[in-house]
């Protein structure tokens, strides 16, 4: 599968740009600020349906304007073109349509053209709490499994609600009765998306430490260890447990939304010994084999977004990081630099369909290779 052609109208900093890309690598340079994270976001919001980093919509709209749109042509061999326009205007309910079909649930849409990004901030999945970590689970399993999506959402929202309730009480006797169905309605997706978290490490573990080496010529031995009281004891019983705890804290303490996936480098956690190199190469890592993982489930090559990932990269782990995405049955690739020189360096000696734009205040130009 790849992307042969996006429109962007009203999206952050672009007025009306269009772009026609290569089949295999597309370069995007230009200096910070520029509209080249823009650009990859917008990919990204073609295949998701949302955003990687705007929590609102309407964060997304240019300044001044009143809506955005975006347009993307996907191809994927021996199939006709996909045209999937976003459409997303302030009072409005967000449209997405696929070759002119409305989609009812934008849920309907996600794992359809499958995607990895990586960023210089995923370096909070190591860093940050276990949240980050968790939402890269989700992230994954939701693009292979839409009833693993369904029941993320239900339990999501069913939490939502257990929690607004305990919040309302203040002191007061919690509704038990209305609790009690609460508690019951979060068992049955909770034990799914546990099943298929828990099956998905197992899985993943061998992938990952592939391109771990990979990346790192063999020298680090990393691991990745799922911890969730599910594996101990059934929800039900947890929460029942958990009451009182919940009652003087007006939250819910246990369940899926307290799982941890742990990083470690060796016999410890990564976050403890990792230097800048070892994180971000750890990282990358970890998206690369979600990459092939998505490939291998799928059956779709997905399109990789790779946002300034050669910051903070030396020079020897930078060109195995290349090699490794030439070498292998990659697909589309999108690559975001900084350093011009080096960004043309290495779509020139890649000898595969590739072009390079130059990302200026929101515009963008091809320049020859």
């Amino acid at each position: 599968m790849h992307l042969s052609r996006i429109k962007l109208v009203h999206f952050k900093n672009y007025t009306d740009q269009e772009l026609h890309l290569a089949t295999r690598i597309n370069g995007f340079v230009g200096q910070n600020g520029m509209g080249k994270t823009n650009l990859l976001d917008a990919i990204y919001y073609l295949c998701m349906g949302k955003s990687y980093f705007a929590v609102r919509d309407l964060h997304l709209v240019q300044h001044e304007q009143d809506f955005f749109r975006l347009e993307g042509d996907f191809e994927q061999e021996q199939e006709k073109t996909r045209r999937l326009v976003v459409k997303v205007a302030p009072r409005k309910k967000k449209e997405l349509e696929l070759n002119r079909v409305l989609y009812e649930k934008i849920a309907d849409h996600v794992g359809v053209f499958p995607v990895v990004i990586v960023v210089p901030d995923d370096t909070q999945l190591i860093h940050e709490g276990s949240e980050e970590r968790r939402r890269f689970l989700d992230n994954t399993l939701s693009q292979l499994d839409a009833v693993y999506l369904s029941s993320l959402l239900t339990y999501n929202n069913v939490l939502r609600q257990r929690n607004a309730l305990l919040k309302q009480q203040h002191g007061r006797p919690v509704a038990e009765n209305l609790l009690s169905v609460y508690d019951l309605q979060l068992l049955a997706p909770a034990q799914y998306i546990f099943n298929r978290r828990q099956a998905f490490i197992s899985d993943f573990l061998t992938p990952f430490q592939a391109a771990h080496g990979a990346i790192c010529g063999g020298q680090e031995q990393v691991s990745l260890v799922y911890h969730s009281l599910l594996a101990e004891q059934d929800l039900g019983s947890l929460l029942q447990q958990a009451r009182e705890k919940d009652r003087l804290l007006e939250r819910t303490t246990v369940g899926i939304h307290r799982d941890e996936l742990v990083f470690k480098l060796g016999n410890h956690p990564l976050k403890r010994l990792g230097s800048q190199g070892q994180l971000k190469s750890f990282v990358v890592a970890l998206k690369l084999a979600q990459y092939r993982f998505l490939q291998a489930q799928k059956g779709i090559t997905p399109l990789l977004l790779l946002d300034d990932i050669f910051d903070k990269l030396d020079p020897q782990r930078v060109d195995q990081l290349v090699r490794y995405l030439l070498t292998g049955d990659f697909g589309q690739v999108f690559i975001s630099d900084t350093d011009s020189q080096r960004i043309s360096r290495i779509l020139q000696q890649a000898a595969v369909a590739a072009k390079l734009f130059l990302i200026a205040d929101g515009e963008a130009t091809e320049l020859e290779l």
